[in-house]
């Protein structure tokens, strides 16, 4: 059975920082994509960022500088730093896990981060 857990969101002021886990389990961590996607209310999921199996990273231009996408692959947990935080970063943000090769993808619950001005 696969999990994918994400923790760490909560409330903070603009300008602080917070950073998100996506733990997994049931999956070959190390051959998935993994990625950050976020929804703010009234608004479609969008992509925050991505870090391949190889450890390539994507960041949307919106965070890009601010946010940081890395993975432990021995702990099957991909990271989310985000710093210098803004209120339009508010939403519920998502991890994602994408086997190599593969059309399925395993989501998260999502973790709710609110940025406050």
């Amino acid at each position: 059975q696969v999990q994918v857990v994400e923790s760490g969101g909560g409330l903070v002021q603009a300008g602080g920082s917070l950073r998100l886990s996506c733990t997994t389990s049931g999956i070959i961590f190390s051959i998935n994509n993994m990625g950050w996607y976020r929804q703010a209310p009234g608004k479609q999921r969008e992509l925050v960022a991505q870090i391949t199996s190889a450890s390539s990273t994507y960041y949307a231009d919106s965070v890009k500088g601010r946010f940081t996408i890395f993975r432990d692959n021995g702990k099957s947990t991909e990271y989310l730093q985000m710093n210098s935080l803004k209120p339009e970063d508010t939403a519920v943000y998502y991890c994602r896990a994408n086997p190599l090769g593969s059309s399925q993808f395993y989501w998260g619950q999502g973790t709710q981060v609110t940025v406050s001005s």
